[in-house]
């Protein structure tokens, strides 16, 4: 996955770091913009997608 973008959230005032996450159709991988050559996380879509309603929702203890 080479197609890395940070959240629009990052700016001069973090530092420019963030979380950075890239995607394929099938799956989602995020990882630390700080160190981006350590671990990356890599998830399904459908699963990232019910973390993300959930961050949402306020709710994530019911995922």
């Amino acid at each position: 996955m080479e197609n890395w973008r940070k959240s629009s959230y990052s700016g001069p005032a973090d530092g420019n770091e963030c979380v950075e996450i890239a995607d394929t159709p099938t799956h989602v991988s995020v990882r630390d913009s700080k160190t981006p050559t350590r671990a990356t996380l890599t998830f399904p879509l459908p699963v990232f997608t019910l973390f993300l309603g959930a961050l949402k929702s306020g709710h994530p203890e019911g995922m």
